[in-house]
């Protein structure tokens, strides 16, 4: 139960062939079915003991001290309550959900919550529905959980080992000492240091994370699915909060008119506070991006006149039909770094509805854009998920921060393999790096005669390296650009032959990406702590006869 150790991820280019090597070991799950649920106040039982020869000394018997006190609270805990300060359906271990939202509960979606499993005895919290009570009525129950098995943890006397090992913070006793392995501090200089002399209570209005977007009569409405698929008009947008939802809508179509949520209108004429509560403020108006027009026959038209249009009833001979139902709303709000609103837009995907009863389907989106920013996809949230690229970049000068290319697959890359195997005609055709997986690559490389061994040299080693090899690697899928001393620095390595007085030809490129498991043992993410490019040379050869 100490510390994790660290695990490799090797890249290796031979003869100019590179390969990727990563070492991920997972703890094989333990399962769960044959645990036994017994009432707080029993005691956990002991396995038999083998009767011993005789004269052997007795085994100590282990003392049955007080336990201590579970680092996790299981009864706290509450792993399906992914939406803030609203009820998640299902979940009955939600606090926001009040008895009216259980009573329309199907099942329990998280019915146990427990913590490591490897443990002889522990707490359990265990949550089901009462559907014999009028309303139905949710049950919690709190009980130790035992573990048959006799290799199992009786007892947690090393409370260090239930987490991994945390960073050293500097201080006064340490600093000399991380200042020697550390490759320095970078310092911001006076004038890049403001401080605020101003009180809270003097600051501005700002909109903060799932606080409702006001507009100049209520909130920004977003419908969606409550208890059940059917649409909910007074859920209203949260900022800052993406969303992706469907429900469905009963509609009479004779009364196809009188709904406001089939026409366009509801959705676009809104105003948004730039900031809550001040009304006085400029308002944000939706602004209308596209529209497009889906036929019966599902093909689509792009309307190149924004002007509202309004659901109709139109009759055709026996049929009726109700033209322009909004079937798709996908918002696209920009806000800046102060917490403000700057822009709402609007893209509306309008169809027809041609049956006289009908449960319409319709989809809604929402998604926060930062103002002047540009969102780069993370290859983890915070640590590496495995397939993804690994996050690296430049330090173009000390003291600026991290500049990544926007194409995140192209951060980090080796060479990749094709048909040809010529390694000058696939030359910056690359492959990226990911996290946990094993790559190997390589070429066939032809030299002229007439090619001089310098130029050789830095032909090959821009073939192996590619356009601009970085300089550091991100230690999580998260990581921001800014936290420099964050970052792990590329180390670069040359191993030459033992041959003296030659030209030394690189022919292979190493990339060791060391990583560990950071944090909880419930809950481990992937760090990369060290990352290592060694160029591996040889003589250059000489050609006695032919061309190359």
């Amino acid at each position: 139960m100490g510390p994790q150790g660290v695990q490799p991820l090797l890249l290796l280019l031979l003869d100019c062939w590179a390969s990727v090597s990563a070492q991920t070991r997972a703890t094989p799950p333990v399962p769960t079915e044959s645990l036994n649920s017994t009432e707080a106040a029993r005691t956990t039982p002991r396995p038999a003991l083998s009767p011993r020869p005789f004269g052997t000394p007795k085994a100590p018997v282990p003392t049955s001290g007080p336990r201590p006190t579970p680092v996790t609270d299981v009864a706290a805990l509450c792993v399906c309550d992914l939406t803030p300060a609203q009820c998640d359906v299902n979940c009955c271990c939600d606090p926001d959900c009040s008895s009216t939202d259980v009573s329309v509960f199907s099942a329990c979606s998280v019915p146990v919550v427990m913590g490591d499993s490897q443990f002889c005895s522990q707490k359990a919290a265990i949550y089901s529905l009462n559907f014999t009570a009028n309303p139905p009525q949710r049950i919690f129950r709190l009980v130790d959980q035992i573990n048959p098995s006799i290799f199992c943890v009786h007892i947690t006397n090393y409370k260090p080992a239930l987490s991994f090992i945390n960073p050293e913070v500097p201080d006064e006793n340490n600093f000399d000492k991380l200042m020697k392995t550390s490759d320095g501090f970078s310092f911001s200089s006076e004038s890049e240091i403001s401080f605020s002399t101003q009180s809270d209570t003097l600051a501005p209005a700002k909109y903060k994370y799932g606080a409702p977007l006001q507009t100049s009569d209520s909130f920004l409405r977003f419908p969606s699915p409550l208890t059940s698929s059917l649409c909910t008009d007074n859920n209203p947008a949260a900022f800052l909060v993406n969303q992706a939802v469907k429900c469905t809508r009963r509609i009479n179509l004779e009364q196809c008119e009188e709904i406001e949520a089939l026409g366009m209108a509801y959705y676009s004429s809104p105003k948004i506070l730039r900031v809550p509560g001040l009304r006085t403020e400029a308002e944000i108006p939706v602004t209308v991006q596209s529209i497009l027009v889906q036929s019966l026959n599902k093909t689509l038209t792009r309307l190149e006149d924004m002007v509202g249009l309004n659901q109709t009833l139109v009759e055709a001979g026996d049929v009726k039909i109700c033209t322009n139902v909004v079937l798709e709303v996908k918002y696209s709000i920009t806000y800046t770094d102060a917490g403000e609103v700057a822009q709402a837009g609007l893209a509306l995907l309008l169809g027809t509805v041609s049956r006289a009863v009908v449960a319409l389907e319709q989809k809604f989106e929402i998604h926060f854009i930062q103002q002047n920013t540009k969102p780069v996809p993370l290859s983890g949230n915070p640590g590496y998920v495995v397939g993804l690229p690994l996050a690296a970049g430049f330090r173009p000068q000390k003291g600026s921060g991290i500049i990544q290319t926007m194409n995140r697959f192209g951060q980090l890359t080796i060479l990749r393999s094709l048909a040809e195997q010529d390694c000058f005609a696939v030359e910056g055709i690359r492959a990226p790096v990911l996290f946990g997986y094993d790559m190997q690559s390589g070429c066939k490389l032809r030299l002229p005669k007439a090619m001089t061994c310098q130029f050789a040299v830095r032909r090959v080693k821009s073939l192996l390296q590619g356009q601009g090899f970085p300089d550091y690697v991100a230690p999580f899928g998260n990581s921001q650009a800014r936290d420099v001393l964050d970052w792990v620095p590329v180390h670069f390595i040359t191993q030459a032959s033992h041959m003296k007085d030659s030209c030394q030809l690189p022919v292979a490129l190493v990339i060791e990406v060391k990583w560990t498991k950071y944090g909880s043992l419930l809950n481990p993410q992937a760090k990369v702590v060290n990352v290592t490019a060694s160029f591996l040379s040889s003589s250059f050869p000489e050609t006695n006869s032919g061309s190359e």
